[in-house]
């Protein structure tokens, strides 16, 4: 097997600085995103174990590797090089121009917009803060707070990294996620013991079991492989992919699996199928270098990822509302159509808003 190093900055100084592959990851990563949230939708009104549950499932459990890889990247691209140190002052009023505006407004556009207006939910005080504090206002918005909480200690792992070396970035990253693995296991185990020790994030801390993730993309960022390595990598991604929607789908028969390893965002199990994907796809993506043109097209198109996060269920909603067939979520034609439209109308408002002055800060 074979692992390629790149190497530190030396190859900056000959090569476009631009990193493709992991612009590449980002737009297969905010697809995935939306499947899960589409197809869910299809799975949540099906009857569980039929044909259309399980087509649900089949394009929702597989890609639930896409938000750590996500953090992954956010940490590769923001934790390198290796001997740089974010100066806090320059980097958070960076930061707080790009995230707070969007943090507020589509906390009030889901919260206002979607559950009061378009839903008519019944909103009193206390349970807007309770949705508030929880980072519960829609499905996707406590991202925003994740991702705060890592800006916030970004520049304490740079200078921590700092002179360290891919070693150091390594071993911390192993730390921090078999950190967050043990801890997350613990309610498993502990309800198999009889006693509920569940574990409840808030705005204060959804970041906090993602810095191993965010630490990975920074360690992980200069490790290309091939060979029988890098099919080793694509294997175990396929067989982790399909061993979570199995679990997934038998949960009465995964047994001591769903103990130790359920289908979460923050089990062993995925952590290993995020890696494996983060590697796979950066040791493919790589080796393309794209036309002037097309890398431009890339950039574009990776750019507005975060605003696809943001507004895709603004979208869905209305088409949900508007559209009996994706109402009922029995259809697969219309789950299909519905993630097609959602997509592409998703994309086209968050690359438009990015060119204009006021929407371009909350997208």
């Amino acid at each position: 097997m074979t692992v390629l190093r790149a190497r530190p900055e030396a190859s900056a100084a000959v090569a476009s600085p631009r990193d493709y592959s992991l612009d590449i990851l980002r737009i297969l990563s905010i697809c995935g995103v939306v499947a899960i949230h589409l197809f869910g939708y299809v799975m949540g009104h099906s009857e569980r174990g039929s044909r259309n549950w399980w087509l649900g499932a089949a394009l929702d459990i597989p890609f639930i590797w896409v938000v750590p890889v996500f953090v992954m990247i956010s940490g590769a691209l923001l934790l390198a090089p290796q001997d740089r140190v974010l100066e806090p002052r320059s980097f958070y009023r960076k930061r707080a121009v790009r995230l707070l505006p969007a943090l507020i407004v589509w906390h009030l556009v889901y919260l206002l917009g979607v559950r009061w207006l378009m839903r008519g939910e019944d909103l009193p005080p206390a349970r807007a803060a309770q949705l508030l504090y929880d980072g519960a206002v829609f499905t996707q918005l406590y991202f925003l707070w994740l991702i705060l909480g890592l800006y916030l200690v970004a520049p304490l792992i740079t200078a921590f990294l700092q002179n360290g070396g891919p070693r150091r970035a390594q071993i911390l990253a192993a730390a921090l996620l078999a950190a967050t693995a043990l801890a997350f296991m613990a309610p498993g185990i502990a309800g198999s013991l009889g006693f509920a020790r569940p574990i409840s994030l808030n705005i204060f801390t959804h970041w906090l079991p993602y810095v191993g993730y965010f630490v990975a993309g920074r360690a992980l960022r200069g490790v290309l492989l091939r060979g029988w390595s890098l099919f080793a990598a694509i294997v175990v991604a396929i067989g982790l992919a399909g061993l979570c929607l199995w679990q997934y789908g038998h949960q009465g028969q995964a047994g001591l699996l769903n103990v130790v390893s359920p289908v979460s965002y923050l089990s062993p199990t995925v952590m290993v199928l995020a890696v494996a994907v983060f590697l796979s796809a950066r040791s493919i993506f790589s080796r393309i270098t794209p036309a002037p043109a097309a890398g431009r097209m890339l950039v574009t198109i990776s750019a507005a990822s975060f605003g696809v996060f943001l507004v895709h269920l603004l979208v869905f909603e209305i088409i949900r509302l508007n559209v009996p067939a994706v109402f009922d979520g029995r259809s697969v034609v219309a789950a299909f159509a519905s993630y097609a439209a959602t997509l592409v109308l998703s994309f086209t408002i968050a690359v438009l808003a990015s060119r204009i002055p006021f929407l371009r800060n909350i997208f």
